[in-house]
């Protein structure tokens, strides 16, 4: 299997308004895949669709090559965290394991245990009494128990501070590690899918602006600043993704294919890319009027 989600023209509607629409996507199986995009892109919607906590209301998405939630087997296969890291307040740590072996039929009792050792985690103490770092760890063990073929992760550390943040992605990455399963890991931080994703995909407004391997996006993206705005031309070999204006000169956002392009303009000073300004470069193409066109404007 290629991709672990598929998403065709995937739309849910609420009453009058549409919280995704026109949907299509493949999330790599095998990855540990960031989803990234600004608040109301559609990104929650998106993953309670695939977890079958929502159906659609127009197209197709399959899950684990199944339609999700259509029975305990498709069930199975997926994990879900939700973007509150929900907990019942009223049971202990040990209570919640305890409903997580009952509804799972691949529950990994010891996998769970160690966990909740490994974290200091007091079974008898109830989930509403636990800091927040520990909350958002009790469902991520729930999750990692289950043994998922797919685990979806929605924000999951939205609340946290960021040393308790940083703490939960690296056990995270560390749970991970030890076995076999695709995440999708939903998140508006890109320091935070740059920490342990491997793969991102940007949404915004339902639709797909890029998607790649981290490692590969950053080498093919650069930012080019005019030296001259006079002598400065548009590169004709290089997608542009965006434009803007640095210390009152052109500056470009490109996608380029550095293996076969001819060398460098010399009106252009040329930078490298960290992720972040990636993923910002393809929010404002979004919603730039004229995306490309920032140095006809100059002229």
């Amino acid at each position: 299997m290629d991709a672990v989600l598929q998403a065709r023209s995937l739309g849910k509607k609420f009453r009058h308004r549409w919280a995704l629409a026109d949907c299509t996507l493949d999330v790599p199986a095998g990855r540990i895949v960031g989803l990234v995009g600004p608040n109301g892109a559609g990104k929650s919607t998106l993953l309670n669709l695939a977890s079958g906590m929502l159906t659609p209301t127009t197209g197709t998405i399959a899950v684990c090559g199944g339609r999700p939630a259509s029975g305990p087997a498709q069930l199975a296969k997926v994990g879900f965290v939700a973007q509150d890291t929900p907990t019942y307040a009223g049971l202990t740590v040990a209570e919640h394991l305890g409903l997580g072996a009952r509804l799972n039929p691949g529950w990994d009792a010891a996998l769970a245990d160690t966990r909740i050792r490994r974290l200091g985690l007091n079974p008898d103490q109830r989930a509403g009494r636990l800091s927040g770092g520990q909350r958002a760890q009790l469902p991520l063990t729930l999750g990692l128990a289950k043994r998922p073929e797919l685990l979806i992760l929605d924000e999951p550390v939205a609340a946290l501070d960021p040393l308790a943040r940083r703490e939960f992605l690296e056990d995270l990455t560390d749970a991970i590690a030890e076995q076999e399963t695709s995440v999708v890991l939903s998140s508006h931080l890109v320091s935070d899918v740059e920490r342990v994703c491997d793969h991102v995909i940007v949404l915004v407004d339902s639709r797909v602006q890029v998607a790649g391997d981290i490692d590969g996006l950053v080498a093919c993206h650069q930012r080019l600043t005019a030296t001259d705005d006079s002598q400065a031309t548009p590169p004709t070999d290089d997608h542009i993704v965006s434009t803007s204006l640095a210390d009152e000169r052109t500056a470009l956002v490109v996608r380029t294919d550095a293996s076969d392009r001819a060398p460098r303009d010399p009106a252009w000073a040329v930078s490298p890319l960290p992720l972040e300004d990636i993923v910002l470069a393809y929010m404002a193409r979004h919603t730039a009027s004229h995306p490309t066109t920032a140095l006809e404007t100059l002229r």
